[in-house]
């Protein structure tokens, strides 16, 4: 009998490695409190119903990623992954407790959150540690003295990249390639990068629609920095604002390649601070920081628009740059998940995402993306999306995200599909109180300082809601 293993000989040679990349060799990524084991219980407020001081509070390592996990005492029996967002390019891997920590314990949901073991845009990283650690939660409870039963049901939520995550951790082709594999029940992604790489064509088409209007079409993405003080002056008296004429014309480019004319655009344009992270990525050489070998960016499918002026728009889109990627830049791999995992609509779990109008950096055209991938795999049955008419990136109220939350609860365990927001008609998102209907200005104690600030914003300068 011939042992199995080992190398290959001539008739079945052994596969070629797969290629490294930038990512692979950054190593130095280590979380910032490596000795942790617990941490704080929630600040009690008068309407808890649960003494949050009673629940089981562990963090630790797992994987090289660190890990917080808490259950109550009155555990349902359900686990809730949360993916947080983008933590930037620094070596101390960082944890967040998600926004509706509170509801969960109140309602006796355990939750548990991973650092991710990568910094950077690493979507593959987030999705293999979550599910890693969502197949350890058993372990773990049973290491510090709690022996816990399986979980009934084990949902997903996230926001941003982490709404990426949440999004692609249910995808079939996830499923399917994944290294550690999990079964979820159902997907809240929020702000989420839900047109995964096509963010990062809409990065690169602002980049050269601003090139092209500033008088420099011809420019090098990659030579931003010598241009980028030509470009904005020319754009803008003071960025982002207050635009000049020509800028007035980018900003209306802008608009159509986010989402369209909308209700709070304006506003995320001049109070929400969710575009000049936009204009701080320019300059991108397409590979995602190293995330990629090669250019995965594609300006091909745009037709720019600057609303009102059908001549400028054609003179725009007849100077503009156009740029291609490279084929399978994001290719399948033969080690696990893509390099970054696709959103493509093969969704077999009830799905419910939530998106600010006035984001500019993951903007809501995502959706309209999304939205479209999931109806061309015949799957629109498991997709609930609303608009939210907030000014900024993640700009939710609490109150918005729990009951987002807890209607793909109640829809997953058998209720009625809930109801949602036209994402795709035209006129309908031009409406002026469009997004009204998942609105939730009620403001509680785990809101954020700038969601509290520019909620008030919003009500001196926008259409109010019936």
């Amino acid at each position: 009998m011939t042992a199995c293993g080992g190398g290959g000989d001539d008739d079945h040679p052994s596969p070629e490695p797969e290629e490294t990349r930038a990512q692979d060799n950054r190593n130095s990524f280590a979380p910032a409190d490596p000795t942790a084991t617990t941490f704080a219980a929630l600040a009690a407020t008068a309407d808890d119903t649960v003494d949050m001081t009673t629940t089981s509070r562990w963090a630790g390592v797992l994987q090289g990623s660190a890990y917080r996990i808490e259950v109550p005492a009155n555990w349902n029996g359900h686990l809730v992954m949360y993916a947080h967002g983008y933590a930037g390019t620094e070596n101390a891997l960082t944890l967040s407790n998600p926004s509706i920590r509170r509801h969960l314990i109140q309602n006796g949901y355990a939750w548990a959150a991973s650092s991710y073991s990568k910094n950077y845009y690493d979507v593959r990283a987030g999705v293999e540690d979550t599910n890693a650690l969502a197949l350890a939660f058993n372990r773990i409870a049973a290491e510090r003295g709690r022996a816990l039963a399986a979980p009934q049901r084990t949902y997903i939520i996230g926001h941003s990249m982490g709404g990426h995550i949440a999004a692609a951790a249910v995808e079939a082709e996830t499923q399917t390639t994944a290294n550690h594999k999990v079964r979820y029940d159902g997907a809240v992604p929020m702000c989420g990068v839900v047109g995964d790489t096509e963010l990062f064509d809409y990065f690169t088409a602002a980049q050269v629609t601003a090139q092209a209007l500033a008088g420099v079409p011809n420019q090098p993405l990659t030579n931003w920095s010598s241009i980028s003080t030509q470009v904005t002056s020319a754009l803008f008296t003071t960025f982002p604002s207050v635009p000049t004429a020509t800028g007035l014309a980018y900003l209306s480019v802008v608009q159509n390649l986010t989402g369209g004319p909308r209700p709070l655009f304006d506003l995320g344009v001049a109070v929400g601070g969710s575009f000049a992270p936009v204009w701080g990525v320019f300059g991108s050489d397409g590979t995602v920081n190293g995330i990629l070998n090669r250019s995965v960016t594609d300006t091909s499918r745009f037709t720019y628009v600057i609303d009102g002026e059908p001549a400028a728009s054609a003179a725009l889109n007849a100077a503009v740059q156009t740029v291609h990627p490279v084929p399978d830049a994001n290719r399948l791999r033969r080690d696990g998940l893509r390099w970054i995992p696709k959103t493509a609509g093969q969704i077999n779990v009830p799905v419910v995402t939530l998106h600010t109008l006035g984001d500019l950096y993951v903007p809501f055209s995502m959706e309209q993306i999304y939205n479209r991938r999931v109806a061309a795999q015949g799957n629109s049955g498991k997709l609930v999306q609303r608009a939210i008419r907030g000014a900024s990136h993640c700009d939710f109220t609490v109150a918005e995200q729990v009951e987002a939350f807890d209607d793909m609860v109640q829809w997953e365990q058998g209720g009625p599909k809930p109801a949602g927001d036209d994402v795709l008609t035209a006129a309908t998102v031009a409406e002026p109180t469009y997004g009204c209907r998942f609105t939730r200005n009620t403001l509680g104690p785990d809101d954020s300082a700038t969601t509290t600030q520019l909620r008030a914003v919003i009500g001196q300068y926008a259409a109010t809601c019936p």
